[in-house]
């Protein structure tokens, strides 16, 4: 089973992730319908390549890393722009492990094909 999903951080730019976990895809349609309230903003490994369902960035959350969380370490926050604009510093002192969480993310919708 494959799904995708939106969001938008602080600068209302947009993200869209890929989930392939039936559970997963199960608890971001409890964020979306208000259900979950505490595990709401998205984390996961960033992959320096684009990909075709998420188009104007030139990264992508590995699929099979994406969680969610309610709060998270300090050294994987930054903003979508943040880290397109640093992307070639990411997985280095920025972006430990290439784990990303902003915190300002928050699902806006699930994309159906």
């Amino acid at each position: 089973m494959t799904a995708f999903f939106a969001f938008t951080d602080a600068s209302e730019k947009e993200f869209i992730i890929q989930l392939v976990d039936e559970q997963r895809i199960a608890e971001a349609r409890r964020i979306l319908s208000g259900e979950e309230k505490m595990s709401v903003h998205v984390m996961g490994r960033i992959m320096k390549t684009p990909m075709p369902y998420n188009p104007g960035w030139n990264f992508h959350l590995d699929p099979e890393t994406i969680s969610f969380f309610t709060q998270a370490i300090e050294v994987c926050d930054a903003s979508i722009m943040y880290v397109q604009d640093h992307l070639d510093e990411a997985c280095g002192a920025f972006l430990p492990g290439c784990m990303w969480c902003p915190w300002s993310s928050r699902l806006t919708r699930e994309i159906i094909p």
